[in-house]
């Protein structure tokens, strides 16, 4: 067994948990006749499928997991993993995180660049901030601060792990990169760079920063960076012709595969736009949309979306800004909508993006996986003002995916709420039924799915359910129906990131829940042997 999960079991005193449950199933599952199943493999004494804590007394004895047409083809199911080698490699070679964020300002706020010409209106925040609407020196510290408190918001709390600098030389920038590299050591380093207030990057990839007098522009290799920060590391490129940087390292990775021992270096960009493209200029964006979609992207995405919602005549941005809640409770409205936004794009990178890629970006570091999430919500922001946001690795082009629809719905049912929630405290939240939509889709293609069609988009969804109390049992009871389907199914669970959260949810004390987590665990075990 390579989970090494038995050493763990006796510490949690879980080993006779298991047994008892194990024996409890199949005792149950060998006294109920065949006929005592439906036609999706479920029988039950609580037919209303609740939630796990709420409803009639639950009897888990009336509990069958088991599809009929999976006894058929009992006798002749491999046992263990396939001889073919199908089963994905799901398990993570090992976790990473980022020990450090890099944040490098150039705005030189009050003086544009030469090489841009401005449109009135034009866009001109930064993190929220009007930078003209006061000094420039304390403008871009406090645009610094917002910048840092974003970033903090994603997973990161530790007041050494953010370092800054504004408008710097490239001296400043050296002894920042090497400072960050030391205090993360092997662990990953974040570099922002927010080029607004600078020329373009050069066709070799350089990218602008000052001298000491703020007289000249200086160019800063793209090379000399990287030896600095070294690898992991992940970039963020907020300024205009960003691919032009993109390039630079893709060279600058070939080269070091055929040069050095490096065959493969662990660096990841994300650019806020093309070679050729400059960044949007209209009033209706932020002069950084592309960084506020990955740190703010709710915000981003409800001030984008209310022009184009039928709402948007009793709706101002004012409103936008009061919404409720805290992104970490699923029970206000941000919470919720953080929480479908994480479903809807983890769902729509699982059915585009190859496994082991999935895995790499969205499963490996919290971090990375947070802003790759928001880098799918600002492509199709930004392309709707023909601005094209690129990434290395490359992503297939996502924004027209239809999960976009579902949560734009989940959207408008927010917004159409958000006056009444607003003005009176002691109104209610009626939350989105997005959840239950997508659980219900899951459901329907369970009774008509196969190992020979295309597998179940919802599974990343059926995750996310996981994580909330509401509809954790129906999500828990579809998913051990699939996974009875067959190793292929199991493996597909696998890949979306099942196994950690049900191996923490093996310590619930619900009794209804016990019986059927232990059964998806057997499962995982039967296929990972």
């Amino acid at each position: 067994m390579v989970f090494g999960f038995e050493g763990w079991c006796c510490r949690e005193g879980l080993v006779s948990k298991l047994v008892v449950a194990l024996g409890d199933v199949m005792t149950s599952r060998f006294s109920q006749s065949a006929a005592s199943l439906d036609h999706r493999g479920l029988s039950s004494g609580n037919e209303d499928g609740g939630c796990g804590t709420s409803g009639p007394p639950y009897s888990p004895q009336n509990v069958v997991l088991r599809e009929l047409r999976r006894e058929a083809s009992e006798a002749c199911a491999p046992c263990g993993p396939s001889e073919s080698g199908f089963v994905s490699k799901w398990r993570l070679k090992k976790r990473t995180k980022t020990g450090c964020v890099a944040i490098v300002l150039c705005l030189n706020i009050s003086v544009d660049p030469p090489d841009v010409i401005k449109t009135s209106p034009c866009a001109r925040m930064e993190c929220w901030i009007d930078p003209l609407s006061m000094q420039p020196r304390k403008a871009i510290e406090l645009i610094g601060e917002a910048l840092k408190k974003q970033y903090e918001s994603w997973h990161l709390k530790s007041e050494q792990a953010f370092m800054r600098k504004l408008d710097p030389t490239i001296d400043e920038v050296k002894k920042l990169c090497i400072v960050c590299r030391r205090h993360a050591k092997s662990e990953r380093v974040l570099f922002h760079y927010n080029g607004h207030g600078v020329l373009k990057p050069t066709t070799n990839g350089e990218i602008w920063v000052f001298n000491k007098s703020y007289t000249q522009y200086i160019p800063l290799q793209i090379s000399e960076l990287d030896s600095w920060l070294r690898t992991p590391s992940i970039y963020v490129l907020d300024c205009s012709a960003a691919g032009l940087i993109v390039n630079a390292f893709v060279k600058l990775n070939d080269w070091c595969a055929a040069h050095t021992s490096e065959s493969t270096r662990d660096c990841i960009i994300l650019a806020a736009c093309e070679a050729h493209q400059t960044l949007p200029q209209s009033a209706e964006f932020p002069a950084d949309v592309f960084t506020s979609c990955l740190t703010t992207p709710i915000k981003m995405f409800l001030r984008w979306f209310r022009t184009r919602s039928l709402l948007s005549e009793c709706l101002d941005y004012s409103l936008i800004d009061k919404i409720p809640g805290r992104p970490d409770d699923r029970k206000t409205p941000l919470g919720e909508l953080y929480w479908i936004l994480t479903a809807v794009t983890d769902t729509i990178a699982w059915n585009v993006l190859p496994h082991d890629l999935f895995q790499r970006l969205f499963r490996q570091d919290l971090l990375v996986a947070s802003l790759f999430r928001n880098f799918l919500l600002a492509e199709r922001i930004m392309r709707s003002a023909n601005c094209s946001p690129i990434s290395h690795p490359a992503l297939p082009l996502t924004h027209q995916h239809h999960m976009w629809d579902a949560w734009d719905m989940a959207a408008e049912i927010c917004l159409s709420q958000l006056p009444s929630l607003v003005e009176d405290s002691r109104a209610e939240y009626t939350p989105s039924p997005f959840f239950t939509e997508q659980l219900t889709a899951f459901e329907a293609w369970l009774d008509h799915g196969s190992e020979h069609k295309k597998p179940p988009e919802q599974l990343p969804v059926v995750l996310q359910v996981l994580h909330g109390q509401n509809h954790r049992f129906r999500a828990l009871v579809l998913l051990a129906r699939f996974l009875d389907m067959g190793p292929w199914a199991v493996d597909l669970a696998l890949s979306v990131g099942v196994f950690p959260y049900v191996l923490k949810m093996l310590c619930t004390p619900t009794p209804e829940l016990q019986h059927i987590l232990v059964f998806v665990w057997t499962k995982i075990l039967s296929l990972d042997k």
